[in-house]
């Protein structure tokens, strides 16, 4: 038997898929509006993190 027909058994299953997109929605639009926020020198210096790095 197929996973897709366990899952197909168990009520109310739909409501992972749609509480799963909502939150990955949400997530994306944070960061999306973060990004365009966020002051481009701590952009600039994040981005140098791994290259001033001193091992």
């Amino acid at each position: 038997m197929k996973f897709i027909h366990y899952l197909e058994k168990i009520s109310g299953v739909s409501i992972y898929g749609l509480s799963s997109f909502a939150l990955f929605g949400i997530f994306f639009l944070v960061m999306l509006f973060w990004a365009i926020r966020a002051d481009k020198n701590m952009i600039e210096e994040i981005s140098r993190i791994p290259l001033d790095s001193k091992a």
